[in-house]
């Protein structure tokens, strides 16, 4: 089932279903089939890859891997095509998104699929799984490469933090801004609004529900790291966009002749990395 524009998308989302839907922005070329390899063997059972005009994605796709065309590349593209998701997905359905070349990991992703994940969030009274980027980036960085290797993916173990989220009535109960990684190490490269790495990349549908560009949503609730009476099962986005932008941006890719540093580890490509690294919080469930 294909979508021949975003008002197409809204009007007939709901034949997508109630289970797990995820939106993909191929924002290039770049590992499009692996995404949604990952993604499908997570366990979602819908997919729909937001592709604007010059990208060209896998000539076969899997079932239940659908196609939304655009006329032409909106300005934000994340919150165009998502919240065109969002408002055709009936109340209640667990919707997510990721860029090309992003992963999402829960808990014990090993052994149990994203549809338990997130059964366990509904019956917690969670409406919202907050996520935190991961960047990831090839261990050498040669001239005119883009920074992405899956087959030799490194990871910073250290130098993640969070600040206080204010507001103009001081801070918000259980919301935090969280950095690290790439976009901390190279900040004089990244505009001080891209540099928080939490996003809400897992969340239920409602009417009138919006993704904001900051990658926060419209219900502040949702953009909460834990509920009132306990922890919250959090995931990750292990995700190469950094590092890809890093590498080909004509500002940064001079100034940069590596990512690794003395805080970086190989990513092994296991949910439970996250979790011992303290990346990922599985909350309660066990």
């Amino acid at each position: 089932m294909d979508f021949t524009s975003t008002e197409d998308l809204t009007a007939r989302a709901g034949a997508l279903g109630t289970g797990p839907a995820l939106m993909l922005i191929c924002e290039d070329d770049c590992e499009i089939a692996s995404t949604v390899r990952h993604h499908s063997d997570a366990g979602f059972r819908q997919i729909v890859l937001a592709v604007p005009p010059g990208i060209t994605v896998p000539p076969a796709l899997p079932e239940g891997v659908h196609r939304l065309t655009l006329d032409r590349r909106p300005d934000d593209m994340a919150t165009t095509c998502v919240n065109a998701l969002i408002a055709g997905r009936p109340a209640g359905a667990w919707t997510g998104y990721v860029h090309n070349a992003e992963y999402i990991y829960h808990p014990f992703a090993e052994t149990r699929r994203i549809g338990e994940a997130l059964a366990f969030c509904a019956e917690e009274r969670r409406d919202a799984v907050l996520t935190f980027v991961v960047d990831l980036y090839s261990g050498t960085l040669q001239r005119g490469q883009n920074g992405v290797d899956p087959n030799d993916a490194w990871m910073d173990e250290a130098g993640y933090f969070a600040l206080a989220r204010w507001s103009e009535d001081g801070p918000v109960d259980r919301q935090l801004d969280f950095f690290g990684g790439l976009r901390w190490r190279f900040e004089e490269h990244i505009p001080w609004e891209r540099r928080r790495i939490d996003r809400v990349s897992l969340f239920r549908a409602k009417k009138g529900l919006r993704l904001l560009p900051d990658h926060r949503l419209s219900d502040e609730e949702m953009n909460t790291y834990a509920c009132p009476w306990h922890h919250s099962l959090t995931g990750c986005v292990a995700s190469f966009r950094a590092a890809k932008a890093l590498a080909t941006n004509p500002g940064s890719r001079a100034a940069i002749k590596a990512f690794r540093w003395d805080g970086s580890i190989r990513f092994d490509w296991q949910a439970q990395q996250l979790i011992d690294l303290g990346l990922m919080e599985p909350g309660q469930w066990f």
